[in-house]
């Protein structure tokens, strides 16, 4: 009896840290609007140098004409998003921000980089963040189900003669880049995937290391939690697999003074890639200021890239 009862002790500590690693991990509390321009700007000493330009973009944005648009995910969430038109024929861009983000600061100048290039913009809030609804994140998992489904809502508004690209970072990359090793329609000639992480499971153990904590042996206890409490395996999100199933052109950003999402990680994924590719390194950019620190480089990359293979 003495044994049954240790056994249920261990049991009971074992749920119990799965849970509190799987609300650590990937649950996002009820999120309270409107923000402070403040608070839609990047956090952190690195992105400190580019509040000036981020705030010249907002107020940009803010100033534009924009159509609100929805899609109702496989489990019923709302997910909400706003249009950005460039010319009534322009390739459509639909962007994806990061882990625990929003579209509006993650995603701060890519209305004026879609623009630069002749491509309308699409900022989504992914599920569990912004305006959209969900509280579980699941790394890219169901957020790459979540992307076909704005596909097709673009196709349906746009018509599906519309070029689609569809376009991430951090997180909102790697999401892209599994939605990739779906089944795409004709509709999307391409991805755009600004510092992605290859694996779930890499970039969780990688942040574990970080908080001096043993990785091989919290990782279980994370895992666990995902699959008990959201239902999902963040082993199944894994973007180097995806890459290799891919058939649309891919372009990679990352900066390689990234010390969140390791450059290398862009690097697995772009070797991985069966299909056209371009990998661009920009250096001395921290993670996701890719753009922020080589503008016109940046631009550049993607009007060749649009040119060689996007375009239709």
């Amino acid at each position: 009896m003495i044994l049954v009862y240790i056994l249920l002790g261990l049991l009971a500590v074992v749920l119990l840290s799965a849970y509190v690693c799987f609300w650590m991990a990937f649950y996002s509390p009820t999120r309270n609007e409107p923000m402070t321009d403040e608070e839609r700007l990047p956090p952190g000493r690195i992105y400190e140098p580019y509040h000036p330009v981020m705030r010249q973009w907002m107020a940009q944005v803010d100033g534009m004409d924009c159509e609100p648009m929805t899609v109702t995910s496989g489990d019923g969430l709302t997910l909400r998003g706003k249009y950005y038109e460039y010319t009534p024929d322009s390739p459509v861009e639909i962007l994806f921000h990061g882990y625990r983000g929003l579209s509006e600061r993650d995603l701060c100048g890519a209305v004026q980089r879609c623009f630069a290039v002749g491509h309308s913009a699409l900022l989504v809030d992914q599920r569990a963040a912004g305006r959209s609804d969900g509280h579980i994140i699941t790394f890219g998992l169901r957020e790459s189900g979540d992307a076909l489904l704005w596909v097709q809502a673009a196709a349906g508004r746009f018509g599906a003669h519309r070029p689609v690209v569809l376009a991430g970072v951090s997180m909102g990359a790697t999401t892209v880049l599994l939605a990739a090793g779906r089944d795409l329609p004709p509709n999307v000639v391409g991805v755009l995937a600004d510092c992605g992480y290859s694996r779930a499971r890499d970039i969780i153990k990688k942040v574990i290391r970080q908080m001096r904590l043993p990785a091989e042996l919290l990782y279980p206890l994370v895992r666990l939690g995902a699959i008990l409490y959201g239902g999902f395996d963040p082993n199944r999100a894994d973007a180097v697999e995806a890459m290799k199933r891919c058939r649309v052109p891919v372009i990679f950003f990352h900066g390689d003074g990234d010390d969140f999402v390791p450059w290398e990680m862009s690097r697995e994924n772009y070797e991985a890639c069966a299909a056209p590719k371009r990998l661009v390194i920009t250096p001395g950019a921290g993670h996701g200021l890719c753009y922020p620190v080589g503008t016109e480089a940046y631009i550049e990359a993607v009007r060749e890239f649009d040119a060689a293979y996007w375009q239709k």
